[in-house]
This record gives structure tokens, C-alpha cells and sequence, in this order.
């Protein structure tokens, strides 16, 4: 089993770990010849099923094992941001698994260079940190060039991982939706987590306030619910209902993407009869009539870690099965048309009424 790259945007991949990283300590790992893909399957809350094009992060990829040339990984989140997060700066990196004590692990090399006064430095040997991965700043070499001596540091960090066989994977599925109701382009995640946030913490407030001051609201397992709607003619409505508050945002002239009558089963006949297609012959553009929309119930606190993932500033698509879940994807080009897409997938579940 051999498994090693050349990591080609740092940036990009620290922003995507630390935003699955808010959501589940661990995620599942699948490398194969032809895509990377994380999968976060927390006990409770929104679930991830992302897969991205090799270009996307790697460069120079090479993946070899008994099992088609495909690896399976559980990888600790936090550990892999805190060493992605140390090598924003740079020169190159790459990362490779291999074993260490006879336990495998993901290590990433880290090469960095400065300008140096003309004498020879060393930090050291390997040390390790009980909250993170070790580093080893112990490679260190001296280049010459003209009258500048440039010092280039290497550091390894050290990721435990546990591989998983076929047989562990297996049965891990995607979850299954029916059609949704309505599609609409979100828009940028940025605006949307700000306001989502702000809800959150008034009707946080409003509940510490109703118990007396006796607790504070995020002690309790429940966080507050916020109610997500939208309709087939380009609105969006964000709010949250409590006993003391009731408090909307609303967005129109938004996109709602047209389907593609080659991937609807059925075709053209397909899409007439999509319930999308039913719901943009109700409603209105400006939102005033309550027909049309559909709505989902989401954990105020678990949404605002989703939202995240605007972080990188993807084109993201909301789907909405009436009173059932909301389904996300998240592309990171600037088009969803592109066949080497790399897309992120979120599943939330809706809350009762």
C-alpha cells in the first residue's frame, strides 16, 4: 500500500479540513487513481460527503494498493488542520503514508526558507506534543547563492490515521432524499452565516432571559431552531420563531438552476412532472404569497458550523425537500458545469414544526 502527493494549494486545503473539522473529530478518507474523497458522518447533526477532483489539492499523486489502487483512511481532523494551518507559509509540502512504531501514519513534510545570517542553526531534534502531531525541525541545510545564504528548514509532522478494509467501508452509504421540492443558488455563505449567527444568539438570549438567569442557553443539548424557506421563483427567507421573538431575512432575485432533462430520469416528460416544476407554477417572484414555498428546520449552532464552509468561497446550491432536509452542494471552480468539479455535499435533516 503505498500512498503519496505533493500538496499544490495549502490554502485551500487547510480551509476545507478546518471546515469538516467543526463538525466531526474524525472523517473517512477514500484515495483512489482518480479522486480524494472526505466523508464526515458525525452521531448527531449535518453529514458530508465530499469529493474532489486530485488537481484540487495534490499534484505529482501517486496511489497504489492490493485493493484496486484505492485506500481507505479515518483521519483526525483536528490534528491534519493544526499541520495543514503550520505549512500556510510554505515553500512546498507533501504528504505520504507510512508507518512509524508499526503504527501507519500520514506525514507531512514541510520545507521553508529564509534569509539567514552566515552561521549554521539547529532547533533540535524531534519533539512531540500531547495535542498534536510531532515535528521535526531537525533537517536543516545551509544554500549559498551569490552573497545571500538562505537557510532551509524541513519539518515533518506526524498525522496517526487507522486504515480501513473494503469490508469496513462497505456498507457506509450516501442518504437517500427524494426529489426535492425547490433548487436555489444560496447567497455567499459569508452574508448568510452572519445573520444566521445573529438569530442564533438572540433567541439564545431570549431563553437564558425566559429561565430566570438561572443557566445560559448553550448548555442545553437543543440549540435554537431557524427557519429556512425558499421557492422556485429566486427568494430565500431566513428567520426564527420563539415565544418572545419572531424575526425573518429575506432575499430575492436570486438564481433557481434549471434541470437538466439528461439526468432526470425520464427526460423532458421528467422534468414536467419534477416537483420543482409544480412549485415555480406557484408563488411569485417578490414572496409575498406563502404558496410555493418549501421549508426546512435547522440546529441554529449546527448550521453556523456548516456555513463555514464559505470560507471558500464556492457557488453553492440549496436543495429543499418540503419539511424533510435541506441538501447542499458546494462547488469549488467557478463552474458546476466542469466535468473535474469538486464538489461538497451536506445532508441536514429538518426538525418537526
Amino acid at each position: 500500500m503505498r500512498f503519496k502527493a505533493g500538496i499544490q494549494n495549502i490554502n485551500t486545503f487547510n480551509k476545507f479540513t478546518a471546515s469538516l473539522a467543526s463538525l466531526s473529530p474524525v472523517a473517512w478518507v477514500r484515495l483512489d487513481e482518480t479522486e480524494v474523497r472526505f466523508t464526515v458522518i458525525p452521531e448527531q447533526g449535518t453529514q458530508v460527503w465530499s469529493v474532489l477532483s486530485i488537481e484540487t489539492i495534490f499534484e505529482q499523486y501517486t496511489i497504489q494498493s492490493a485493493a484496486d489502487n484505492v485506500v481507505n483512511l479515518e483521519v483526525p481532523l483536528p490534528s491534519l488542520q493544526r499541520a495543514l494551518k503550520s505549512a500556510l507559509n510554505a515553500t512546498s509540502a507533501n504528504i505520504r503514508l507510512t508507518k512509524k512504531d508499526g503504527l501507519p501514519i500520514l506525514c507531512l513534510t514541510i520545507v521553508s526558507t529564509s534569509n539567514a545570517p552566515n552561521q549554521f542553526s539547529a532547533f533540535g531534534s524531534t519533539a512531540s506534543r500531547d495535542d498534536g502531531p510531532s515535528y521535526d525541525d531537525s533537517q536543516i541545510s545551509n544554500v549559498t547563492d551569490g552573497l545571500s545564504r538562505h537557510r532551509e528548514t524541513i519539518i515533518t509532522q506526524d498525522i496517526p490515521v487507522r486504515v480501513m478494509s473494503m469490508a469496513n467501508v462497505q456498507g457506509i452509504h450516501e442518504p437517500r432524499c427524494r426529489e426535492p421540492d425547490v433548487y436555489i443558488v444560496l447567497p455567499p455563505l459569508l452574508q448568510l452565516k452572519s445573520i444566521s449567527d445573529r438569530f442564533t444568539r438572540l433567541a439564545m438570549t431570549s431563553r437564558a432571559s425566559a429561565s430566570g438567569g438561572g443557566g445560559t442557553a448553550s448548555s442545553s443539548s437543543s440549540g435554537p431552531k431557524l427557519e429556512m424557506s425558499a421557492n422556485m421563483h429566486g427568494c430565500l427567507r431566513l428567520g426564527i420563531r420563539t415565544d418572545a421573538m419572531n424575526i425573518s431575512s429575506v432575499w430575492t432575485k436570486l438564481s433557481n438552476p434549471d434541470l437538466d432533462p439528461a439526468v432526470v430520469e425520464g427526460g423532458d416528460e421528467g422534468v414536467l412532472q419534477h416537483p420543482s416544476t409544480r412549485m415555480k407554477e406557484l408563488g411569485d417572484a417578490e414572496g409575498r404569497s406563502e404558496e410555493g414555498w418549501a421549508t426546512v428546520r435547522i440546529d441554529g449552532r449546527d448550521w453556523g458550523k456548516v456555513m463555514s464552509v464559505g470560507r471558500l468561497a464556492g457557488r453553492v446550491i440549496a436543495c429543499f425537500c418540503h419539511e424533510h432536509a435541506l441538501i447542499l452542494y458546494v462547488y469549488l471552480s467557478n463552474s458546476d458545469e466542469d466535468r473535474d468539479v469538486s464538489v461538497l455535499t451536506y445532508y441536514v435533516s429538518s426538525y418537526s414544526p
